[in-house]
């Protein structure tokens, strides 16, 4: 009786069940582990005017905090250990409309530290359910009638409970460690509530400036129209937040979206942005979170910044 040998699988059918376990093992590392990896990224500029003492400032953002994140909200306590002169928090807190409770327990060891703060879109309406592909047609769009969340809360909390202040289409003069510091920022310009027309004079109302003293601008969302604002008002440093990093990353190349329009190798990471033949060091948080509806991190840790800013030479 005459058997026949077993017929080896069709080429494309291997390659198809290669490309399906990469993707599963993709899914795995970016769902169940690297949304964890939490990371502080430390990075130095020399930004400040000459004679200017070095500040450190711990740069956090898109937290997107629901209750449950234990992991998240005792990492971020921890970072209260590095003791930075200042925090910038560049918006996006909220995840969940309970929010607040995990940001509490995540920010309650910052007391006592001087903060300043802006609001992303999600620091005032809950997240929703989107299609990840829609990215790749540009930012993102508001969805109809969504929750909102308790803006008023989260505020008093950062102000009355943290001593942080806010700087929602505002300025602000604080002093740090003996140093006057001046800072101006916006609200999520992602949702068109950046007032950019008001800087100037908000800056104006802080009185007379010491030209040695450093001026900070903060923003969530790093839109090129906001950028160019902040660097013709003469900031010395910017700090936004708002891009995620692009979340899902291409090894060695790096994000693929941005949710805004700044270009996307200045989406992660200190970079120089320059306009109108001035430059200033900019600082893009990843961010240490993500949506409840897009649990994954991918070539893109979650993070917070440590950056130290030191005199110009």
């Amino acid at each position: 009786m005459r058997v026949d040998a077993p017929r080896a699988a069709h080429p494309a059918l291997i390659a198809l069940g290669a490309v399906g376990a990469v993707g599963a093992a993709a899914a795995v590392w970016g769902i169940g582990i690297e949304r964890y990896l939490f990371t502080v990224r430390e990075a130095t500029a020399a930004a400040l005017p000459a004679g200017s003492a070095p500040l450190r400032i711990l740069h956090i953002s898109d937290a997107h905090m629901a209750p449950w994140q234990h992991r998240k909200q005792d990492w971020l306590a921890s970072l209260a250990q590095l003791e930075p002169d200042l925090i910038v928090n560049t918006g996006d807190n909220l995840g969940h409309t309970n929010g607040l409770d995990g940001i509490r327990r995540a920010f309650d060891s910052f007391a006592g530290i001087p903060g300043v703060f802006v609001h992303g879109s999600n620091d005032v309406t809950a997240p929703a359910p989107r299609n990840p592909l829609r990215y790749f047609l540009g930012p993102s769009k508001k969805h109809h009638e969504p929750a909102l969340l308790d803006t008023d809360a989260m505020d008093a909390y950062f102000t009355d409970e943290l001593g942080w202040t806010g700087l929602n289409n505002a300025a602000a003069r604080l002093t740090i460690s003996g140093t006057e510091v001046d800072l101006f920022g916006v609200n999520d310009a992602h949702r068109d509530w950046d007032r950019l027309d008001v800087l100037p004079s908000a800056i104006d109302g802080l009185g007379p400036r010491n030209n040695d003293a450093p001026l900070l601008g903060v923003t969530h969302a790093p839109y090129q129209r906001v950028l160019n604002t902040f660097t013709d008002l003469g900031a010395h440093a910017i700090l936004g937040g708002h891009t995620h990093g692009g979340q899902v990353c291409l090894p060695g190349y790096g994000a693929l979206v941005a949710n805004c329009d700044i270009p996307l190798k200045q989406a992660k990471g200190l970079s120089t942005w320059s306009h109108d033949g001035r430059s200033v060091p900019l600082n893009v948080s990843a961010g240490c979170g993500h949506s409840i509806y897009a649990p994954v991190r991918f070539a893109c840790r979650p993070e917070a910044t440590l950056l130290t800013l030191t005199a110009r030479g």
